[in-house]
């Protein structure tokens, strides 16, 4: 095995912790941009999502509107559903009718 030649002295030992230290503060300061970059995007990002439940509250009273539509619609049909019951029944009634006074 071969013997290191250099020795870690206080110095040298300092040195290295030092650079150490500096990239952890460029580290540091690059975590810092991110952090601001997030804060503003999520700031963004909520005004966008405001503008879009802005828009689908507009979206619920259309559909609202819709709904009170279709059940008119729904309620003229049943009309016409009892209307042609009711006049197959006549339709019926007659026939019968005329039958019976034919025999």
């Amino acid at each position: 095995m071969a013997t290191m030649t250099k020795s870690w002295t206080d110095e040298r030992l300092e040195e290295r912790f030092d650079a150490i230290d500096q990239r952890f503060d460029g580290v540091d300061r690059r975590l810092d941009r991110v952090d601001t970059d997030i804060r503003q995007l999520r700031g963004e990002m909520n005004a966008r999502f405001d503008r879009v439940d802005e828009r689908f509250d507009g979206m619920n009273e259309r559909f609202d509107g819709m709904n009170e539509r279709f059940d008119k619609m729904g309620e003229r049909l049943e009309a016409m559903h009892r209307l042609i019951i009711q006049g197959g029944v006549v339709i019926v009634a007659a026939l019968l009718g005329l039958i019976g006074t034919q025999l």
